[in-house]
């Protein structure tokens, strides 16, 4: 990860938690660290029937510095119990920081691998975990690859996934070359501590695009994912059979460029042998990088569950003051669309938390109507609406709201006379801060008929929207303490068919240690 470091000096311990518990923007369904900096999942996973989440952790400040795994466990991705540092920087590779990795089961024994930074460096190392997954003992042999491979002028170098294949272990290193854009450095192994550079897996091509635009693959790629989506092993079909309809093998990365966190994205193709054939470009989720360094793993019972950092849209000064930095999006399930991309939801266990139901009637509501007051308030919500949507209509779902109407954030759906549809996140007027991130969010929703199912969960300062599958991530930052619901067709007719609304339990009781 990018190192976005703040020269504010950290306060005393339990100074900074009584920050972070106070400040009303803070999430309190979606995970967040007890307090200080948070930013990429790390080691996802189901170990045992135990889901265990680490992630990058700076308990000292709300600054990026001097980066350490953090460990939550849970039972049902819901209500998480944290657990202690896993690891933290010692004399050697990581002295300066243990950035991003992941977890894998060799034979048993849970492994981490793991970006020791030193010296303004990352190189690939290993730890060894009890049964637990508590305690973490480093190799000697740290760092297990030397150096980035010989002869190639990269942009970065960090970030890994890893996976088995037979007797054979294979390690990715996210990277870029510089001049060509962002790659996948391709490694093999026998036990996880002598690696073999393989070459690059695929190299993208920095050149194509407007670095500006939403698609723009970047000069390198962070928090490399790579796995097949739907049934069977990675590289077990051609490439043809992706065109002829199975399943594909999907690449994630996070476009990067000169210290600047873009944008996720994925290739889906066919890995095969020792390299990634891409067929197809796509936009993992429409809000950028508040959707940032994703990191999924496959659970016991088959689901692909992705984790990804909504990271801040406010300065850094104010992540300082507010004694916090940083929110884990709620696990999503990932599966596989009609069309050969990637649909998003919810873990079905976050309707746990759910209470307080009210349902509003189906009714038409008429383009250039006032907005209607739906009945429903609060700001930690989950909204389930299923509309349609005539050509040319647009609909708007006003949350947060104070009374006054001097802030509102806006979910737009649109349906154009050409039957092009869109899901926009209209911030301009969610925030009276002057200095919050309010960029425009949007992306294409495929809407049959102009049906729509949009859910969307609302925590605070945090708000992830999905649209026939499709996601939408970003923070934004009231400062009214606003509540109001409001639904409105700006344009043509739109058929609310269903309405329901939950107010959203806490999933945290009371202060957490900052050290468990």
């Amino acid at each position: 990860m990018t190192e976005l470091t703040h020269p504010l000096a950290t306060v005393p311990r339990d100074e900074l938690v009584a920050r972070a518990e106070a400040d009303h923007l803070r999430p309190r369904f979606h995970f967040v660290s007890p307090a200080g900096w948070l930013n990429d999942p790390n080691g996802v996973s189901q170990w045992n029937g135990v889901y265990h989440l680490f992630y990058q952790y700076n308990p000292e400040g709300a600054f990026h510095h001097r980066i350490q795994w953090g460990h939550a466990t849970s039972t049902d991705l819901v209500t998480w119990t944290d657990q202690p540092i896993a690891l933290e920087p010692s004399a050697g590779a990581d002295a300066d920081g243990c950035w991003s990795g992941v977890l894998v089961n060799d034979g048993g024994t849970p492994t981490l691998v793991y970006s020791g930074r030193l010296d303004e460096r990352e190189l690939p190392c290993v730890a060894v975990g009890s049964a637990d997954l508590m305690t973490w003992t480093k190799i000697p042999e740290n760092p297990v690859i030397a150096a980035p491979p010989a002869g190639v002028d990269i942009t970065a170098y960090r970030d890994h996934c890893v996976w088995r294949e037979g007797t054979t272990w294979r390690q990715l290193v996210g990277s870029g070359i510089r001049g060509r854009g962002g790659t996948a450095f391709l490694y093999e192994s026998s036990d996880l501590r002598s690696w073999t550079y393989v070459g690059p897996l695929f190299i993208g091509d920095a050149s194509q695009g407007d670095p500006a635009d939403t698609d723009w693959t970047g000069t390198m790629w962070e928090c490399v994912d790579l796995f097949r989506a739907g049934e069977g092993a990675l590289g077990s079909a051609p490439l043809a059979s992706v065109e002829a309809g199975e399943d594909p093998d999907v690449l994630v990365f996070s476009a990067w460029d000169d210290g600047e966190t873009r944008h996720p994205l994925y290739w889906t193709g066919r890995y095969s042998g020792d390299t990634f054939e891409p067929a197809a470009l796509h936009r993992l989720d429409y809000g950028g990088r508040f959707f940032y360094a994703p990191q999924s793993f496959e659970d016991e019972s088959g689901r692909r569950i992705m984790f990804g950092w909504m990271q801040e849209g406010r300065s850094d000064a104010a992540m300082v003051e507010a004694g916090w930095s940083g929110v884990m999006s709620l696990p999503r399930v990932t599966t596989l669309a009609d069309d050969g991309t990637l649909e998003f939801a919810p873990v079905p266990e976050v309707e746990k938390l759910r209470r307080n139901h009210v349902s509003v009637p189906g009714k038409v509501l008429v383009g250039g109507g006032t907005p209607v007051d739906t009945g429903v308030s609060g700001n930690q919500l989950d909204l389930e609406l299923d509309v349609q949507l005539a050509p040319g209509a647009v609909l708007r779902l006003g949350i947060l709201g104070s009374g006054d109407g001097a802030e509102e954030t806006v979910i737009e759906l649109s349906r154009s006379l050409e039957d092009k549809s869109i899901l926009r996140l209209d911030r301009t007027r969610s925030s009276l801060d002057a200095d919050v991130d309010v960029e425009d969010k949007s992306g294409p929703v495929p809407m049959p008929d102009g049906r729509v199912r949009l859910r969307v969960l609302v925590d605070r300062s945090a708000v992830e929207i999905f649209a026939n599958g499709k996601p939408l991530t970003a923070r934004v930052y009231p400062t009214l303490g606003g509540e109001r619901v409001t639904l409105t067709a700006a344009e043509g007719n739109v058929s609310l068919l269903g309405f329901d609304a939950w107010t959203m339990a806490d999933s945290w009781g009371g202060p957490r240690p900052l050290f468990p």
